[in-house]
């Protein structure tokens, strides 16, 4: 059984005992947390989409640890105006194991 849920404003395609990188929204490390299905698949190729969410589904899901993505680095230049200017970002994550898929 499949789920596919959004969380961060992105997509995803998960399983049971699924490891995930998902942007941090609160919680410590340890805590359960639901997660919004909108789409459900079975054995057998059965499918139940949501509109948007389907209901009476459930994925619920551990936060194992938080992390920081990668340093990006953002260069903005124009040429022959002496423009540059350097910024950079690294994106607060939190690791994610799905437990259960109930639907």
């Amino acid at each position: 059984m499949f789920a596919v849920i959004r969380t961060g404003g992105k997509q995803y395609r998960v399983a049971k005992d699924d490891l995930l990188e998902v942007e941090r929204n609160g919680g410590a490390a340890g805590d359960k947390i639901d997660l919004e299905v909108l789409m459900l698949g079975g054995e057998g190729g059965t499918l139940k989409v949501g509109a948007p969410l389907v209901e009476g589904a459930k994925v619920s899901a551990e936060i194992v640890e938080h992390t920081r993505g990668p340093k990006l680095t953002i260069f903005k230049k124009r040429r022959r105006q002496n423009y540059r200017r350097k910024n950079g970002h690294r994106q607060d994550l939190m690791l994610v194991k799905i437990l259960d898929i109930a639907g």
